[in-house]
């Protein structure tokens, strides 16, 4: 008797050690092509305009292997534990790869690049709650109904990066310090929140690292966002609402002549100070403590034959540098053959920044982009790629070029051309 119970206690702690025992995936994508980018000629005298206003004489190209043109590569690790009663443990801990380089994981050129880090419970009826590095609503929005699915040279993709905005498949829809709930899936309906905490110390000033806290708040540098999702056969739609709340920037020492007053650096790299004409640059200040209110709007028809997407969204800054603009594109997928698929996307870009207190204008212009490409499923997990892209560059607009790292063939006032070709695969 004594052994039966013996063996019978075994059984139950093997049935619980298995019962609570962690799932775990490895998954990633290995993706890299060769890229050859020029830029033409300015329209004015010959000569074009690089992002600091100086005239440059003939073009700049770029040939060379980049990481991670068609979907990023990455590395990442997902598991789930039952709970019970429906209830799941989860986590994932995701990083980028750059394959060109010599560069480890979660390292690029770029500096240290966790895509997402989170952990959180879940359950099918009642959603996900997750914390840590998440993606925002218009991470996922903004790649549905993108004929590129977020490609690096997709022109929604790479317009709305180089703005600085955070409805886009790129790095500036990954926030830190994140909570999320996302909805069950009722009949094709999903939902998503998302808040970041700015996480700032209310006990010194933000602006100068020192005294008393004045003006500063636990709120500052904080975001948040709403995502609306249907997805019912072939009908996709997708509405997004994301804000960066009270916005603070570090002032800077004085770096421009008389009469051009201090002014901080600006949100993105794009937008550092040597970005812009000393003209430009007057009286620009990028925070002082108000939103920055981002909307999408998207949508695809899969009509067999072909799909069609299309989007539209905007940003309003209502800090001093008024960094508002507006995006829409429109896309096709066409399958041909028995595996491969004609990718076509025009985007545009409008900037309505307005004018300085001297009434120089600032960023007003457009940028139009054009995207051809072709891809071919070699098997399930394995795909062949190469495309071409044009873009069109306004005086009064920015530097846009499809390939994050190499402004050096985009400039303002002027045209580029991209072609690539690579292969993909995914474990």
């Amino acid at each position: 008797m004594q052994k039966k119970l013996i063996a019978l206690a075994v059984a139950s702690l093997a049935s619980g050690a298995a019962f609570a025992q962690t799932n775990v995936t490895i998954y990633g994508i290995v993706d890299a092509g060769y890229v050859y980018s020029w830029g033409d000629p300015g329209r004015v005298a010959g000569t074009r305009f690089d992002n600091a206003g100086a005239n440059i004489k003939g073009t700049n190209t770029f040939s060379g292997v980049q990481s991670g043109l068609l979907a990023g590569s990455r590395i990442g690790f997902k598991g789930e534990e039952a709970l019970g009663n429906g209830l799941k443990a989860i986590f994932t801990l995701e990083y980028a790869l750059d394959i060109d380089g010599n560069f480890g994981v979660g390292a690029s050129a770029s500096g240290l690049a966790a895509r997402q880090q989170f952990v959180g419970l879940s359950s099918a009826n009642l959603g996900t709650v997750a914390l840590g590095r998440q993606y925002a609503p218009g991470y996922v929005a903004s790649a549905n109904n993108d004929a590129f699915g977020g490609a690096l040279f997709s022109p929604q993709s790479f317009l709305t990066s180089n703005a600085g905005n955070t409805i886009t498949p790129n790095s500036g829809a990954r926030w830190n310090n994140a909570i999320t709930y996302t909805s069950p899936n009722w009949g094709g309906f999903t939902g998503k929140a998302i808040y970041s905490f700015g996480e700032n110390n209310n006990g010194g000033s933000f602006l100068s690292g020192t005294g008393t806290g004045a003006g500063v708040s636990t709120t500052d540098n904080s975001r948040y966002g709403l995502g609306f999702n249907f997805a019912n056969g072939p009908v996709n739609v997708d509405l997004v609402y994301q804000v960066r709340q009270d916005v603070q920037t570090a002032v800077t020492a004085p770096t421009l002549a008389a009469p051009f007053p201090n002014n901080s650096t600006l949100p993105a790299a794009t937008y550092n100070a040597s970005s812009f004409p000393g003209n430009e640059r007057a009286f620009l200040v990028q925070g002082n403590g108000k939103d920055i209110n981002e909307w999408y709007i998207g949508g695809s028809f899969d009509l067999k034959m072909v799909k069609l997407m299309a989007s539209y969204q905007g940003q309003n800054d209502k800090n001093p540098a008024n960094l508002d603009n507006q995006t829409w594109s429109v896309g096709a997928v066409i399958p041909v053959l028995s595996a491969s698929n004609v990718h076509l996307s025009y985007a545009q870009q409008m900037w309505d920044q307005g004018s300085n207190v001297l009434g120089q204008k600032l960023l007003n212009g457009n940028s139009d982009v054009f995207a051809i490409g072709w891809t071919t499923k070699l098997s399930k997990r394995t795909t062949l790629y190469t495309g071409y892209v044009w873009a069109n560059n306004d005086r009064n607009s920015v530097a846009n070029g499809p390939v994050a790292g190499l402004p050096v063939t985009a400039a303002r006032d002027e045209q580029n051309q991209t072609f690539l070709a690579g292969i993909n695969h995914s474990f």
